[in-house]
Protein backbone atom coordinates (compact mmCIF):
# COMPACT_ATOMS: atom_id res chain seq x y z
CA UNK A 1 0.00 0.00 0.00
CA UNK A 2 1.14 3.55 -1.17
CA UNK A 3 1.65 5.91 1.90
CA UNK A 4 -0.01 9.29 1.57
CA UNK A 5 3.59 11.15 2.42
CA UNK A 6 5.51 9.05 -0.03
CA UNK A 7 3.00 9.32 -2.64
CA UNK A 8 3.16 13.32 -1.93
CA UNK A 9 7.35 13.65 -2.24
CA UNK A 10 6.76 11.25 -5.60
CA UNK A 11 4.74 13.78 -6.83
CA UNK A 12 7.20 16.54 -6.40
CA UNK A 13 10.02 14.03 -7.77
CA UNK A 14 7.36 13.73 -11.01
CA UNK A 15 7.32 17.46 -11.31
CA UNK A 16 10.90 18.03 -11.71
CA UNK A 17 11.11 15.03 -14.16
CA UNK A 18 8.46 16.19 -16.24
CA UNK A 19 8.28 19.91 -15.97
CA UNK A 20 10.00 19.81 -19.64
CA UNK A 21 7.99 17.83 -21.36
CA UNK A 22 4.24 19.29 -20.04
CA UNK A 23 2.47 22.00 -20.28
CA UNK A 24 2.14 24.44 -16.92
CA UNK A 25 -1.46 25.25 -17.33
CA UNK A 26 -2.99 28.17 -16.27
CA UNK A 27 -5.55 28.80 -13.37
CA UNK A 28 -8.65 31.36 -14.09
CA UNK A 29 -11.33 32.72 -11.69
CA UNK A 30 -14.43 31.88 -12.57
CA UNK A 31 -17.15 34.95 -12.57
CA UNK A 32 -20.26 33.01 -13.27
CA UNK A 33 -19.39 29.67 -10.73
CA UNK A 34 -18.49 31.97 -8.01
CA UNK A 35 -21.77 34.26 -8.41
CA UNK A 36 -23.70 30.97 -8.76
CA UNK A 37 -22.75 29.94 -6.02
CA UNK A 38 -21.19 32.13 -3.81
CA UNK A 39 -17.47 30.48 -3.54
CA UNK A 40 -14.41 31.71 -4.93
CA UNK A 41 -14.30 29.14 -7.84
CA UNK A 42 -11.03 28.98 -9.58
CA UNK A 43 -10.52 26.68 -12.84
CA UNK A 44 -7.27 24.62 -13.28
CA UNK A 45 -6.99 24.39 -17.06
CA UNK A 46 -6.13 20.89 -17.85
CA UNK A 47 -8.42 21.56 -21.44
CA UNK A 48 -5.23 23.55 -22.52
CA UNK A 49 -2.84 20.50 -21.67
CA UNK A 50 -0.86 19.01 -24.75
CA UNK A 51 -2.68 16.47 -25.97
CA UNK A 52 -5.58 18.13 -24.59
CA UNK A 53 -5.92 15.77 -21.21
CA UNK A 54 -4.11 15.67 -17.63
CA UNK A 55 -3.76 12.05 -18.69
CA UNK A 56 -0.06 13.15 -20.30
CA UNK A 57 1.38 13.90 -17.05
CA UNK A 58 1.03 10.66 -15.59
CA UNK A 59 2.00 8.43 -19.27
CA UNK A 60 5.03 11.12 -19.23
CA UNK A 61 6.19 10.05 -15.82
CA UNK A 62 6.12 6.45 -16.31
CA UNK A 63 7.60 6.14 -19.87
CA UNK A 64 10.73 8.53 -18.01
CA UNK A 65 10.78 6.00 -15.11
CA UNK A 66 11.19 2.73 -16.96
CA UNK A 67 14.71 1.73 -17.68
CA UNK A 68 15.97 2.17 -20.75
CA UNK A 69 16.12 -1.07 -22.05
CA UNK A 70 13.14 -2.05 -21.31
CA UNK A 71 11.59 1.24 -23.54
CA UNK A 72 13.03 0.11 -26.33
CA UNK A 73 10.78 -2.63 -26.28
CA UNK A 74 8.01 -0.27 -26.25
CA UNK A 75 4.49 0.45 -24.39
CA UNK A 76 1.21 -0.94 -24.44
CA UNK A 77 -1.97 0.95 -22.62
CA UNK A 78 -5.41 0.82 -22.41
CA UNK A 79 -7.34 4.02 -22.66
CA UNK A 80 -10.73 5.29 -24.06
CA UNK A 81 -8.66 7.88 -25.90
CA UNK A 82 -7.29 10.77 -23.45
CA UNK A 83 -4.36 8.39 -22.13
CA UNK A 84 -3.62 6.32 -25.07
CA UNK A 85 -2.94 9.78 -26.55
CA UNK A 86 -0.59 10.56 -23.60
CA UNK A 87 1.07 7.54 -23.99
CA UNK A 88 1.84 8.01 -27.56
CA UNK A 89 3.23 11.47 -27.05
CA UNK A 90 4.97 10.67 -23.99
CA UNK A 91 6.84 7.23 -26.16
CA UNK A 92 7.81 9.67 -29.08
CA UNK A 93 9.93 11.78 -26.40
CA UNK A 94 11.73 8.63 -26.00
CA UNK A 95 11.28 7.50 -29.88
CA UNK A 96 9.60 3.93 -28.70
CA UNK A 97 6.74 2.36 -30.38
CA UNK A 98 2.95 2.10 -28.38
CA UNK A 99 -0.22 -0.10 -28.93
CA UNK A 100 -3.05 1.12 -27.16
CA UNK A 101 -6.19 -1.38 -26.67
CA UNK A 102 -9.49 0.65 -26.61
CA UNK A 103 -12.70 -0.86 -25.71
CA UNK A 104 -15.64 -0.84 -28.45
CA UNK A 105 -17.43 2.13 -26.76
CA UNK A 106 -14.72 4.37 -26.79
CA UNK A 107 -15.79 7.80 -28.98
CA UNK A 108 -14.52 7.16 -32.78
CA UNK A 109 -12.97 10.67 -32.96
CA UNK A 110 -10.77 9.98 -29.97
CA UNK A 111 -9.89 6.55 -31.72
CA UNK A 112 -9.18 8.26 -35.11
CA UNK A 113 -7.10 10.69 -33.56
CA UNK A 114 -5.21 7.64 -32.05
CA UNK A 115 -4.57 6.24 -35.32
CA UNK A 116 -3.51 9.80 -37.09
CA UNK A 117 -0.57 10.33 -34.10
CA UNK A 118 0.54 6.92 -35.41
CA UNK A 119 0.53 3.85 -32.81
CA UNK A 120 -1.31 0.69 -33.39
CA UNK A 121 -4.44 0.12 -32.30
CA UNK A 122 -6.65 -2.74 -30.74
CA UNK A 123 -10.43 -2.79 -30.14
CA UNK A 124 -11.14 -4.93 -27.46
CA UNK A 125 -14.89 -6.09 -25.22
CA UNK A 126 -17.06 -3.37 -24.57
CA UNK A 127 -15.65 -2.03 -21.15
CA UNK A 128 -12.22 -0.67 -20.06
CA UNK A 129 -11.57 -3.30 -18.16
CA UNK A 130 -11.76 -5.98 -20.82
CA UNK A 131 -9.37 -3.95 -22.51
CA UNK A 132 -7.07 -3.39 -19.84
CA UNK A 133 -6.93 -7.36 -18.98
CA UNK A 134 -6.09 -8.01 -22.88
CA UNK A 135 -3.80 -4.73 -22.77
CA UNK A 136 -2.20 -6.37 -20.17
CA UNK A 137 -1.94 -10.10 -21.47
CA UNK A 138 -0.34 -8.58 -24.68
CA UNK A 139 2.51 -6.94 -22.99
CA UNK A 140 3.29 -9.72 -20.78
CA UNK A 141 3.49 -12.15 -23.93
CA UNK A 142 5.34 -9.83 -26.04
CA UNK A 143 7.76 -7.91 -22.94
CA UNK A 144 6.59 -4.80 -23.00
CA UNK A 145 5.85 -1.96 -20.69
CA UNK A 146 1.94 -2.02 -19.73
CA UNK A 147 1.30 1.74 -18.65
CA UNK A 148 -2.09 1.79 -16.32
CA UNK A 149 -4.87 4.58 -16.93
CA UNK A 150 -4.47 4.61 -13.00
CA UNK A 151 -3.24 1.59 -11.53
CA UNK A 152 0.44 2.05 -11.30
CA UNK A 153 1.98 4.74 -8.85
CA UNK A 154 4.60 6.43 -11.58
CA UNK A 155 1.48 7.15 -12.96
CA UNK A 156 -0.26 8.43 -10.08
CA UNK A 157 2.23 11.07 -9.14
CA UNK A 158 1.96 12.35 -12.64
CA UNK A 159 -1.33 13.31 -12.26
CA UNK A 160 -0.63 14.37 -8.54
CA UNK A 161 1.48 17.47 -10.73
CA UNK A 162 -2.14 19.22 -11.41
CA UNK A 163 -2.38 19.51 -7.32
CA UNK A 164 1.51 21.04 -7.24
CA UNK A 165 0.41 23.37 -9.32
CA UNK A 166 -2.88 24.17 -8.38
CA UNK A 167 -0.74 25.02 -4.62
CA UNK A 168 1.81 27.14 -6.37
CA UNK A 169 -1.31 28.89 -8.36
CA UNK A 170 -4.57 29.60 -6.16
CA UNK A 171 -4.00 30.97 -2.70
CA UNK A 172 -4.88 29.09 0.18
CA UNK A 173 -7.60 26.54 -1.70
CA UNK A 174 -9.80 24.66 1.03
CA UNK A 175 -11.68 22.60 -1.55
CA UNK A 176 -10.59 20.72 -4.87
CA UNK A 177 -13.47 19.38 -7.14
CA UNK A 178 -12.14 16.90 -9.76
CA UNK A 179 -13.87 13.86 -11.54
CA UNK A 180 -13.55 10.53 -10.70
CA UNK A 181 -12.78 7.27 -13.15
CA UNK A 182 -10.48 5.16 -11.86
CA UNK A 183 -9.02 7.56 -9.46
CA UNK A 184 -5.55 8.04 -10.77
CA UNK A 185 -5.97 12.00 -10.92
CA UNK A 186 -8.01 12.65 -7.90
CA UNK A 187 -5.90 10.15 -5.64
CA UNK A 188 -2.32 11.85 -6.75
CA UNK A 189 -3.41 15.51 -6.28
CA UNK A 190 -5.34 15.38 -3.50
CA UNK A 191 -2.52 13.35 -1.78
CA UNK A 192 -0.28 16.50 -2.34
CA UNK A 193 -2.98 18.78 -2.02
CA UNK A 194 -3.76 17.88 1.44
CA UNK A 195 -0.43 17.19 3.11
CA UNK A 196 -0.06 21.13 2.41
CA UNK A 197 -3.74 21.88 3.23
CA UNK A 198 -4.74 18.83 5.79
CA UNK A 199 -8.18 20.78 6.13
CA UNK A 200 -8.67 20.55 2.60
CA UNK A 201 -11.93 19.12 1.32
CA UNK A 202 -12.02 16.44 -1.69
CA UNK A 203 -14.84 16.21 -3.66
CA UNK A 204 -15.23 13.62 -6.38
CA UNK A 205 -17.63 12.90 -8.71
CA UNK A 206 -18.69 10.47 -11.49
CA UNK A 207 -21.63 10.19 -13.93
CA UNK A 208 -24.45 8.47 -12.48
CA UNK A 209 -24.09 5.77 -15.91
CA UNK A 210 -20.36 4.85 -14.87
CA UNK A 211 -19.69 5.17 -11.19
CA UNK A 212 -18.30 2.28 -10.48
CA UNK A 213 -15.31 3.69 -8.23
CA UNK A 214 -18.04 5.74 -6.05
CA UNK A 215 -20.18 2.74 -5.56
CA UNK A 216 -17.18 0.38 -4.74
CA UNK A 217 -16.21 2.97 -2.39
CA UNK A 218 -19.87 2.98 -0.69
CA UNK A 219 -19.57 -1.44 -0.92
CA UNK A 220 -15.87 -1.20 0.44
CA UNK A 221 -14.57 -2.94 -2.18
CA UNK A 222 -14.08 -2.80 -6.30
CA UNK A 223 -17.25 -4.22 -7.83
CA UNK A 224 -17.98 -5.26 -11.56
CA UNK A 225 -20.80 -4.01 -13.07
CA UNK A 226 -21.26 -2.44 -16.77
CA UNK A 227 -21.59 1.11 -17.46
CA UNK A 228 -24.38 2.42 -19.60
CA UNK A 229 -23.21 5.27 -22.32
CA UNK A 230 -22.32 8.57 -20.77
CA UNK A 231 -20.73 12.12 -22.22
CA UNK A 232 -17.81 11.64 -20.15
CA UNK A 233 -16.32 8.45 -21.55
CA UNK A 234 -13.35 9.14 -20.22
CA UNK A 235 -14.54 8.56 -16.89
CA UNK A 236 -16.35 5.86 -17.80
CA UNK A 237 -15.57 1.83 -17.38
CA UNK A 238 -14.41 -0.32 -14.75
CA UNK A 239 -12.00 -0.56 -11.93
CA UNK A 240 -9.31 -3.27 -12.00
CA UNK A 241 -9.42 -5.63 -9.86
CA UNK A 242 -6.53 -4.76 -6.93
CA UNK A 243 -6.04 -1.42 -7.70
CA UNK A 244 -4.11 0.74 -5.92
CA UNK A 245 -6.16 3.80 -6.40
CA UNK A 246 -9.06 2.11 -4.48
CA UNK A 247 -7.53 2.42 -0.65
CA UNK A 248 -6.13 5.58 -1.78
CA UNK A 249 -9.40 6.81 -2.78
CA UNK A 250 -11.06 5.51 0.33
CA UNK A 251 -8.47 7.68 2.54
CA UNK A 252 -8.28 10.96 0.52
CA UNK A 253 -12.02 11.30 -1.08
CA UNK A 254 -14.21 13.36 1.75
CA UNK A 255 -17.06 13.58 -0.36
CA UNK A 256 -18.71 11.74 -3.77
CA UNK A 257 -21.07 13.52 -5.78
CA UNK A 258 -22.97 11.56 -9.28
CA UNK A 259 -24.35 13.89 -11.69
CA UNK A 260 -27.13 12.51 -14.48
CA UNK A 261 -26.17 12.98 -18.18
CA UNK A 262 -28.81 16.14 -18.47
CA UNK A 263 -26.73 17.88 -15.84
CA UNK A 264 -23.50 17.33 -17.64
CA UNK A 265 -24.73 18.64 -21.04
CA UNK A 266 -25.82 21.20 -19.45
CA UNK A 267 -23.21 22.29 -17.77
CA UNK A 268 -20.66 21.79 -20.85
CA UNK A 269 -23.31 23.95 -22.96
CA UNK A 270 -23.12 26.50 -20.22
CA UNK A 271 -19.60 26.31 -19.38
CA UNK A 272 -19.04 27.22 -23.63
CA UNK A 273 -21.11 30.35 -23.24
CA UNK A 274 -19.96 31.84 -20.33
CA UNK A 275 -15.96 31.07 -21.37
CA UNK A 276 -16.43 30.78 -24.25
CA UNK A 277 -13.85 27.63 -24.40
CA UNK A 278 -13.98 23.58 -25.06
CA UNK A 279 -13.80 21.12 -22.43
CA UNK A 280 -15.29 17.17 -22.66
CA UNK A 281 -17.88 15.27 -20.74
CA UNK A 282 -15.52 14.64 -17.64
CA UNK A 283 -14.35 18.28 -17.10
CA UNK A 284 -18.65 18.96 -17.48
CA UNK A 285 -19.27 16.55 -14.72
CA UNK A 286 -17.17 18.63 -12.50
CA UNK A 287 -18.76 21.59 -13.27
CA UNK A 288 -22.03 19.97 -13.15
CA UNK A 289 -21.26 19.29 -9.27
CA UNK A 290 -20.27 22.43 -8.56
CA UNK A 291 -23.58 23.78 -9.86
CA UNK A 292 -25.44 21.37 -8.63
CA UNK A 293 -23.59 21.96 -4.92
CA UNK A 294 -24.51 25.73 -5.60
CA UNK A 295 -24.73 27.61 -2.32
CA UNK A 296 -23.92 24.85 -0.12
CA UNK A 297 -20.07 26.29 -1.61
CA UNK A 298 -20.68 29.58 -0.20
CA UNK A 299 -17.40 30.96 1.31
CA UNK A 300 -15.21 28.30 -0.10
CA UNK A 301 -11.92 28.66 -2.28
CA UNK A 302 -12.82 25.79 -4.91
CA UNK A 303 -9.95 24.54 -6.98
CA UNK A 304 -12.31 22.71 -10.01
CA UNK A 305 -9.48 20.76 -12.37
CA UNK A 306 -11.15 20.80 -15.99
CA UNK A 307 -9.50 17.33 -17.04
CA UNK A 308 -9.88 17.42 -20.92
CA UNK A 309 -11.62 19.47 -23.69
CA UNK A 310 -11.47 16.18 -26.19
CA UNK A 311 -14.46 15.09 -27.66
CA UNK A 312 -15.89 14.48 -30.74
CA UNK A 313 -17.70 17.01 -33.07
CA UNK A 314 -20.44 14.06 -33.48
CA UNK A 315 -20.88 13.93 -29.51
CA UNK A 316 -20.19 17.68 -28.68
CA UNK A 317 -23.53 18.24 -30.96
CA UNK A 318 -25.54 16.04 -29.17
CA UNK A 319 -24.31 17.92 -25.96
CA UNK A 320 -25.84 21.42 -27.43
CA UNK A 321 -28.82 19.68 -28.81
CA UNK A 322 -27.88 20.44 -32.49
CA UNK A 323 -27.95 17.32 -34.08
Amino acid sequence: MIEIDELAGNVTAAHRRISRHVRRTPVERSPWLSEATGADVWLKLENYQLTGSFKLRGATNRVLTTPLDQRRRGFVAASTGNHGAALAHAAAIVEAQAVVFVPTTAEPAKVERLRAMGVEVRIEGGDGVVAERAARAFAAERELTYVSPYNDAAVIAGQGTVGLEIDEQIPRPDTVVAALGGGGLVAGTAAFLKRRHPELLVMACSPSASAVMIESLHAGEILNFPSKPTLSDGTAGGVEEGAITFELCRRLIDRRYTVSESEIAGALRDFIAHHHSLIEGAAAVAVATVLRLGRQLAGRRVALVLCGANIGAERLREALGTR
